[in-house]
């Protein structure tokens, strides 16, 4: 039976009597525009950006440094983390030709969730979650999974289906107004190559 994550989300949401603490990856600047502005009156954020994906090393510094604007001006609270690009290539060793958005992505997932939630957890964030779910390029459904099964009961996943009722319209509208580099592939060599020839108004 499918799940509605989103559903499941708004359940949460309804629920809360105070506001919990929750670590958010976030995948770029644009997707984190409309995720921060959706949760920010229910929970306490602060955004982990760690994409080790993200190549080349100027395109990354440059994602990152939008992300570091836009958080700035929406008074979001931010920890760094390194860019570990060795790591996600021994990760996705062997699946350098799979489909995009097939296990290799699947993987990459898994290594940005994990990394989130080994934080959350030594850190006592009560949930962890990811934006990724706004784009319409990710399979929600996984992500979900992996983060789920991630999880334990002190520190919760937040589950999600952000490109739900137009989040991801709503993402663009927002990057439009804060002016912010919206990339046309999600980040690394294999989905730069399969995506080279989107245009610019596609975001991952």
């Amino acid at each position: 039976m499918k799940i509605n994550y989103d559903l499941k989300l708004q359940e949460l949401i309804n629920n809360l009597d105070y506001k919990p603490t929750l670590l958010l990856h976030s995948c770029c600047g644009p997707c984190s525009s409309y995720v921060i502005s959706y949760l920010k009156d229910y929970f306490k954020i602060i955004v982990i950006y760690y994409n080790p994906n993200i190549e080349p090393i100027e395109e990354y510094n440059k994602r990152k440094s939008e992300q570091l604007r836009l958080l700035k001006e929406l008074n979001i609270d931010y920890i760094d983390s390194p860019y570990e690009n060795d790591l996600y290539h021994e990760e996705v060793k062997g699946h350098e030709e799979d489909v995009e958005g097939g296990n290799r992505c699947h993987l990459c997932y898994e290594l940005r969730i994990k990394k989130t939630y080994l934080y959350a957890k030594e850190n006592d964030f009560e949930y962890f979650g990811t934006t990724l779910t706004v784009s319409p390029y990710k399979n929600a459904n996984i992500i979900n999974e992996i983060g789920s099964k991630i999880a334990d009961s002190n520190c919760k996943w937040l589950y999600s289906d952000f490109k739900k009722r137009d989040g991801y319209k709503k993402s663009i509208e927002l990057s439009y107004k804060y002016n912010l580099y919206r990339q046309n592939y999600c980040g690394c060599t294999y989905s730069r190559r399969v995506n080279n020839d989107r245009e610019e108004s596609n975001i991952y």
